[in-house]
């Protein structure tokens, strides 16, 4: 088949209009302008540092015995060495006295308990020497009448109050535990954990922890701001 130049020509031509058109077109159209680049982040602020446990406070108790009257309590017993006049002089009974010590058994209230009837021993340790060095008068009497006096120096019975003392103290804690602060005959140090610590050992051991914790945390806030 022949081609006719002129057929080829006006080919030619109909293909240029089409690549005029596309090149006016495009031309037509505004520039695109560049893509904008993102904004930069903003720095991140560091979150504010969480706030230090609140110490766990003792839990209300529900049968009278506050901390207050427990403190007010064992000083009593220090002062009288009776368990029933004390419980009197804060308005309790002897019997609930005693329940709050079983359930309080190698608590801190426990140990006071304790150690205010170690001062007792004391005294009676102090009367104790007095009557092995000058004995104790014994009067006579002859049909009414006074006619002599003696010294009598057995104090059997004062020994063997004095062999028990130990058996009044709670046994010393070991090292690891938080009642070895205390030794267990320093009756003030013992009253004054029942008036202003956690309640038990175990609720003083968290309080601790958590004031180690936000020690260290504010220690570590300190060395940040430093650098």
């Amino acid at each position: 088949m022949t081609i006719h130049p002129r057929d080829i020509a006006s080919r030619i031509a109909a293909t240029e209009a089409i690549l005029d058109d596309l090149s006016a077109s495009e031309e037509a159209q505004p520039p695109q302008s560049p893509e904008p680049e993102p904004a930069p982040a903003p720095a991140s602020t560091p979150a504010p540092p969480a706030p230090a446990p609140a110490p766990l406070a003792p839990a209300e108790r529900h049968d009278g015995w506050t901390r207050a009257r427990q403190t007010a309590f064992l000083n009593e017993l220090a002062a009288s060495h009776n368990v029933s006049a004390a419980a009197r002089a804060v308005g309790m009974t002897r019997q609930s006295a005693y329940k709050l010590r079983a359930r309080l058994r190698g608590e801190p209230f426990d140990m006071a308990w304790g150690a205010a009837f170690q001062s007792s021993f004391d005294l009676l340790a102090e009367a104790a020497i007095e009557r092995a060095i000058n004995g104790v008068e014994v009067p006579h009497f002859y049909q009414g009448e006074l006619v002599h006096t003696s010294r009598h120096y057995d104090e059997r019975l004062t020994l063997g109050l004095l062999a028990m003392r130990q058996n009044f103290l709670c046994p010393p804690a070991p090292h690891w535990h938080p009642a070895s602060a205390c030794r267990s005959d320093d009756f003030a140090a013992l009253v004054a954990q029942v008036e202003h610590g956690a309640g038990t050992w175990a609720q003083q051991e968290e309080a601790d922890s958590a004031e180690d914790e936000a020690e260290t945390r504010a220690a570590a806030r300190r060395s940040d701001t430093a650098h």
